[in-house]
């Protein structure tokens, strides 16, 4: 919903800037509220319904998207230039999420807890918060939606979700299959920036509930009304998440899943690995093994099917990598150079290079950067390696290559972050798993998994005397 006036938004492939995907319509405070007013109507009959009636509208839904992956899958790559292998594999996950909280849905929502008055009944229920405002990035444009949404709709509240005006398309197409799937009001989408509306979303009196997804900035803005307002909210933000090499790591295995991690998606992620702290004696032989590795990631536009490496979102993200990179004293080891073919002179390109670090606490190595820049730093062992990697204002996303299973034990317990890996990369995580960082990365709730209804639902405790 929302025309602006008529005003709208250019969302442009990033791959090849005369292909306008759409025009966004610039929406309105009065989208926001209508919105709101429509999810609020609908909230009555949807949070009546059984878990299992939910559950089945959220099967339906699955099928729905299942029915259309082709369409997202190549929407998706056009428009925010993921490649199309990752694409079709986010679709493939909405549908996971989807049936995944289908089955939550039908799960215990309390428990009976011994009561001090005998004979007395006891027990505790969880009902839905009613409706909740979910802001998404446009770098997954389904799987973060959805992992929102569907635990939402679940537990029995509606929705109001605003996309990023970057990956508004997408969100239009699923807003498509919403409909042919769900009940009138239940699942509901505005489109706009965050100022026309986003802000304005947040600060309706119905919503009693926010899911954020983006930037450390704007996470501040969306806790600073939550907590004006005295409702609930989640912000996931940033990460300068960091791979640790150990002196008996599979190097061969570290270099692929650190080239991987850092450099798929064009560093699109906000799993994913922007810095390597290798220990001294193998870094030498790690770094020989990353630049292979890098190099051969095939660097692409959206319509090269090999593509590994795409483009980045914007003419802006490109232009601010360049500018830290170039003023960040940092030494440059490899990469960063463009080949010399014209399909890479209408898209916001940027090679992906791998620097290294003058210290651990230089401006460069505490950033996120969202791009193809992998920057390294050398430790004397493990636990200076975990000294160093420490040493962000996030705490997302970290992996330690080793054998050594004791070190790994003391890793697990001293790294500060959320998502904590041994021998894997730092992107991902499984839909049934929380998902969640530490220090500025996070608020501190969890998304996905058993997580989700701890946010989304209410606990009410019941007393009955006889």
């Amino acid at each position: 919903m929302g025309d602006g006036g008529g005003r709208t938004i250019p969302s442009i492939n990033p791959s090849d800037v005369s292909d306008v995907v759409a025009l966004v319509p610039e929406g309105t405070p009065d989208d926001a509220r209508a919105a709101v007013d429509a999810a609020a109507e609908a909230l009555p009959a949807w949070r009546a319904l059984s878990g299992p009636a939910r559950a089945e509208y959220l099967h339906v839904w699955a099928a729905a998207i299942a029915q259309r992956a082709d369409d997202l899958a190549r929407a998706m790559t056009r428009e925010v230039g993921k490649p199309i292998t990752e694409s079709r594999g986010e679709v493939g996950r909405a549908v996971v999420i989807l049936r995944y909280y289908a089955g939550e849905a039908v799960r215990e929502a309390g428990q009976v807890i011994p009561s001090q008055v005998p004979g007395a009944l006891q027990f505790t229920l969880r009902e839905p918060l009613g409706v909740v405002a979910l802001i998404t990035p446009w770098n997954f444009p389904l799987a973060i939606p959805l992992w929102k949404a569907a635990p939402a709709l679940a537990f029995g509240n509606t929705v109001v979700l605003k996309p990023s005006e970057m990956s508004s398309h997408v969100a239009a197409l699923l807003a498509e299959t919403a409909a042919a799937a769900l009940p009138r009001g239940v699942f509901n989408v505005v489109y706009g920036t965050g100022q026309a509306v986003g802000t304005p979303l947040l600060r309706q009196a119905a919503v009693r509930g926010i899911s954020f997804t983006g930037s450390s900035a704007v996470g501040a803005l969306v806790a600073a009304i939550a907590a004006e307002r005295n409702v609930r909210y989640q912000t996931e933000m940033g990460g300068k998440n960091v791979v640790i090499v150990d002196r008996d790591a599979d190097l061969d295995a570290a270099a692929a899943l650190t080239a991987a991690g850092a450099m798929r998606y064009a560093g699109q992620k906000c799993t994913a690995t922007s810095r390597v702290v290798v220990v001294r004696e193998v870094e030498r032989d790690f770094l020989a093994r990353l630049q292979a590795q890098v190099e051969r990631l095939p660097l692409g536009p959206v319509d090269d099917p090999a593509a590994a490496v795409g483009p980045l979102i914007s003419a802006h993200s490109r232009d601010a990598i360049t500018h830290a990179v170039r003023d960040g004293n940092a030494e440059h080891l490899f990469g960063g150079q463009l080949p010399n073919d014209s399909r890479f002179t209408h898209g916001y390109f940027f090679a992906p290079l791998v620097i290294r670090f003058p210290d651990a606490d230089t401006p460069l190595a505490q950033r996120e950067l969202f791009g193809p820049v992998l920057g390294t730093l050398v430790a004397d062992d493990v636990d200076h390696a975990i000294a160093l990697a420490n040493r962000t204002p996030y705490g997302l996303s970290a992996s330690l290559f080793t054998r050594d299973i004791r070190g790994a034990l003391r890793y697990i317990h001293r790294i500060e972050a959320g998502l904590v890996r041994v021998n894997g990369d730092t992107t991902g995580v499984d839909p049934h798993a929380p998902f969640g960082g530490m220090k500025g990365s996070s608020s501190g709730s969890r998304e996905q998994g058993p997580a989700a209804r701890e946010f989304y639902t209410e606990t009410k405790t019941v007393q009955i005397n006889p």
